[in-house]
């Protein structure tokens, strides 16, 4: 009889496409066997009457991460994975910042020494890049996506971190080149200026009216306008944190017409709208994010867009910022909006939010469940070959799911260190029981079993099938129809 480190048994097995009942045989961190009736293992875990899940990939969070204020995100990597850990997740991918001036390489090992000591799950990066020129384009930026840096992301705002359509279109080259994919944060700077200043000029500036200054046609205009640049040079694009009818229904446009065009949205767009941040004083404040919740007719385009296959990830973008001087209030506790932390929480309550709401309301089948907590980003941002899926030979993550059990959500069930959650009192039904990542038992039953520091770094293969050019590339970028000048 073959001797199992652990042996799952009587589950429900879901990947994002089949659902099964079988037993689940682990050696070494990885799923050694699927089959009936496995027994020998050192442990084993009862599934009965529960999901098996591949383990969720956070593929969008902010953690240990200074903001363009300045002001230090509330989680590092020991509570910002703790937390992504007891809500159902086996990775996460936050982002490594590189401020103007900042070597790409120095910024990457920064953000290593930070992640390293502390998280209890494995996890990789995403690259920021507010700073373009010639070497990070030549040099670094192709020698980090070779190093398994495979995503990087870019601002259409924020005075601190903006890119010029220009310097978009070198990072997007740089991307086609190496195999490689580019996130965009696609809003439109001057329109939210020119609204801000006009807002706050009439005396408005209570939290509620950052939501009036980031409008609905920033979003969908700097949507589109990422995407033309994409299709300039045919390459793929991954547009986060989707909002509004309107710029969803951009993407699927582009997506119809055969591009590379990824998108996501989060909880905060499909639970949350502007009357959240329409409080007394300053408690609006704990709703302002960018873009900002929008209304029920967005709401319920955030969910075709999920169901339709518009967007391939439901990610939290957690952004931690504490209700105090140290994080939403830093520039005082009557500070206009334009001043206030942008960012909410979320990445303990995603997997649970999305299930209850998605699955248990029959919005969702289980395999979209699947797909658009994990699945998904592994295929996305180059992890497909270990993780995403229960299969032979991939690594051990896997999330077993109670799907009858029922909390009331409160900041105290949860592991974050913010303080607050802007989900307060919702009913939720469906939660992760225990977490398993590379076969280790990170939580059971309630309880914390790995120490800090016992996650590891994945490093990620360019070059992957799922995001790769198809081919249609412009007139003018056709050697055959632009009298053979070769731009790309």
């Amino acid at each position: 009889m073959t001797t199992f480190d652990l042996v799952i048994v009587g589950g429900t097995i879901v990947t994002a496409s089949d659902t099964f009942n079988a037993d689940i045989g682990i050696n070494n961190g990885q799923i050694a066997v699927i089959a009936d009736r496995l027994k020998g293992g050192q442990h084993t875990i009862n599934a009965e009457g529960r999901y098996v899940f591949p383990g969720g990939i956070e593929a969008h969070c902010h953690i240990e991460q200074e903001s363009g204020m300045g002001i230090m995100a509330a989680d590092d990597y020991c509570s910002g994975s703790i937390s992504a850990a007891f809500g159902g997740n086996t990775s996460i991918i936050p982002f490594a910042v590189q401020h103007r001036g900042q070597s790409l390489r120095e910024m990457v090992q920064f953000y290593h020494d930070r992640a390293g000591p502390k998280s209890i799950i494995d996890y990789a990066f995403h690259l920021i890049i507010s700073d373009v020129n010639e070497y990070i384009l030549r040099q670094e930026l192709p020698a980090l996506i070779k190093d398994g840096y495979t995503s990087f992301k870019v601002f259409l705002t924020y005075d601190l971190l903006k890119l010029s359509d220009g310097d978009l279109l070198n990072i997007l080259s740089v991307a086609r080149e190496n195999g490689a994919i580019t996130m965009v944060h696609a809003e439109n700077d001057d329109v939210i200026n020119w609204l801000a200043k006009r807002l706050l000029e009439a005396g408005n500036v209570a939290p509620k009216f950052h939501a009036i200054s980031h409008a609905r046609i920033a979003e969908s205009e700097a949507s589109n306008r990422a995407i033309q640049l994409a299709r300039l040079i045919d390459t793929p694009l991954f547009i986060v944190h989707v909002s509004t009818n309107e710029a969803a229904s951009i993407i699927r446009k582009a997506q119809d017409e055969g591009l590379k065009i990824f998108a996501e949205t989060c909880p905060q767009y499909l639970f949350l709208t502007l009357d959240d941040i329409d409080l007394e004083g300053m408690e609006g404040a704990k709703f302002c994010c960018s873009p900002p919740p929008r209304d029920k007719f967005d709401q319920e385009a955030m969910w075709r867009g999920l169901t339709n296959g518009t967007f391939q990830l439901f990610s939290s973008d957690h952004a931690p910022y504490r209700y105090d001087k140290t994080g939403k209030l830093h520039a005082g506790p009557n500070a206009p909006f334009k001043k206030i932390a942008n960012g909410v929480p979320g990445i303990e309550l995603r997997m649970p939010l999305l299930f209850s709401e998605g699955v248990g309301k029959g919005k969702l089948s289980l395999n979209e469940f699947v797909a658009l907590t994990s699945t998904n980003a592994a295929k996305v941002y180059g992890l497909s070959s270990r993780k995403g899926s229960i299969a032979v030979g991939c690594d051990a993550d896997i999330v077993i799911w109670d799907p009858d059990k029922e909390i009331t959500v409160s900041y105290d069930l949860l592991h974050d260190n913010v303080g607050y959650t802007p989900y307060e009192g919702m009913h939720i039904k469906g939660w992760p029981e225990t977490v398993v990542s590379r076969g280790r038992i990170v939580v059971e039953k309630g309880q914390l079993k790995v120490e800090p520091g016992s996650g590891k770094f994945i490093q990620r293969s360019p070059g992957y099938d799922f995001i790769r050019p198809v081919g249609i590339s412009p007139p003018e970028i056709n050697p055959e129809k632009n009298f053979g000048a070769k731009i790309i």
